[in-house]
């Protein structure tokens, strides 16, 4: 698919915590990432992309402390939309980090001994053109007078979605890499695939609706053909709502047998039949949630019962030879 999309759904996207996180932690390879406390994080709601660019950037800022310090990093993302590479990209990070310490240093003017905070810049191009542009300031000034220590270094990192294999991609297989999957490698079928692994994988719910709607947001755009968004929403929102409901009706079937086993119990005047009762009812609850595609601990969840429990209701009247249901 060549055709990219506006700024404004990229940044509801990485606006999500759990898709930054997944964007900082399977794309930046250094070793202070694993120092992130990212539950601890926030996003901060001002923008530094100066006028002239507006039309073409778009900047998310996280201010995410560290676990071992009482120190924070910035991590600022700029998204590139420009179709071509832009050669002066790093001038740009450059210019955007300066105009966010000059508002530091406005807003904590009052501070004694203040030092800038660390800040880690990168940019996120989903053009079609190979990225080709430096990455580091030296690269673009004049060289044939060293300045030695008062030459100006900077350099920010660049994250080219076409620049990943669909293979590797797949085989990550998180929010973050099936949307470089869907701007670099458009392949319905894996795309489909993968937003259904991420239904059962993902438990930030919301995260992975965003990414739903950002479908929905290329097909009303036109780009995305509106059969294949059809496909995609049918296939995705069928499963998450008979999931949903079947959860409910489960739950509601779980009380009916809670009290159905007391009834009995009450009726026979004994607790045999209040165990007998609730525990027939959970066997049938278990093996139509195992028909269902369910996993033991959703299972266990919905009967509140521990997993050894589930696994023995699973398999106490299983004909030899079927063998234990995983």
């Amino acid at each position: 698919m060549t055709a990219t999309i506006h700024d404004s759904g990229y940044k509801r996207l990485f606006s999500n915590k759990t898709i930054f996180r997944q964007l900082i932690e399977t794309f930046v390879e250094e070793v202070w990432v694993s120092r992130l406390d990212f539950d601890r994080g926030e996003r901060l709601d001002k923008s530094f992309v100066s006028e002239h660019y507006k039309e073409t950037e778009a900047d998310i800022i996280y201010k995410v402390p560290l676990r071992d310090s009482d120190k924070v990093i910035y991590l600022c993302l700029l998204i590139e939309f420009q179709s071509d590479v832009q050669r002066f990209m790093v001038l740009r990070s450059l210019h955007y980090r300066c105009n966010f310490y000059m508002d530091f240093v406005l807003s904590n003017k009052n501070v004694r001994g203040l030092l800038l905070p660390a800040m880690f810049q990168l940019v996120l191009y989903n053009g079609d053109e190979k990225w080709t542009a430096p990455t580091n300031l030296d690269q673009l000034i004049e060289s044939e007078i060293d300045l030695g220590s008062y030459g100006l270094h900077f350099e920010h990192l660049v994250i080219a979605e076409n620049a990943y294999g669909k293979e590797w991609l797949a085989k990550v297989d998180n929010i973050i890499t099936t949307l470089f999957l869907a701007e670099a490698h458009y392949d319905l079928p894996l795309l489909m695939e993968k937003l259904l692994s991420l239904y059962d994988t993902e438990p930030d719910r919301q995260a992975v609706m965003l990414f739903v709607n950002w479908f929905r947001q290329l097909a009303a755009h036109g780009r995305l053909k509106n059969t294949d968004f059809a496909q995609i929403e049918e296939q995705y929102l069928t499963r998450e709502e008979v999931k949903s409901m079947l959860v409910r009706a489960l739950e509601r079937e779980r009380e009916i047998v809670r009290q159905e086993g007391i009834d009995i119990g009450k009726k026979e005047g004994i607790d045999i039949g209040k165990q007998a009762g609730i525990e027939e009812r959970n066997h049938q609850i278990a093996q139509a949630m195992v028909a269902n595609g369910f996993d033991l601990a959703t299972i266990a969840q919905v009967l509140a019962l521990a997993l050894p429990e589930v696994e023995r209701l699973l398999i106490k009247e299983q004909e030899p030879g079927q063998g234990n249901i995983a």
